[in-house]
């Protein structure tokens, strides 16, 4: 048997599906959908350049109308849970050694963990007092008193 240029974009286009289960960020799939509508214009007998075209376009078409809609209904279920240093904003901490941001010093614990500490509006807050993050930078977050 031999091998037809169509057979080709249809083993892409396989190749492509398959790989999507082990790279899950649903782009291998559009490049599937492009080799699939490159395998018909090739089952038509087009030529290679509008084979190519095809398969350029197809793509192009599935990334901006299809991956928007997959991804939306993939992550339909997620819960907007923030994760890593993310989850630091908000939470409370004591300050272990006082935060001065002229001196440049300041600790706070959080969880068990220290973090280089600032203020927001350039007040010290002494050591031992409860505060909140405000926000995050890097290595070094900016607290603000709990009333």
């Amino acid at each position: 048997m031999e091998f037809e240029v169509w057979h080709y974009w249809f083993i892409a286009s396989m190749t492509l599906f398959i790989l999507e289960i082990f790279i899950p960020s649903f782009v291998m799939f559009n490049f599937g959908i492009g080799a699939l509508l490159a395998t018909v214009a090739a089952s038509l007998n087009l030529s290679q350049e509008m084979q190519i075209i095809i398969f350029c376009i197809g793509t192009l078409i599935s990334f901006f109308t299809i991956r928007p809609i997959a991804l939306r209904y993939a992550y339909r279920k997620s819960d907007r849970t923030t994760t890593n240093t993310d989850a630091l904003i908000g939470r409370r901490g004591n300050v272990t050694e006082t935060i001065d941001n002229n001196n440049n010093t300041g600790r706070v614990a959080i969880d068990g963990d220290e973090w280089r500490a600032r203020t927001l509006n350039d007040e010290p807050i002494e050591k031992g007092t409860l505060v909140e993050i405000a926000q995050l930078e890097s290595i070094t977050v900016f607290v603000q008193k709990v009333n």
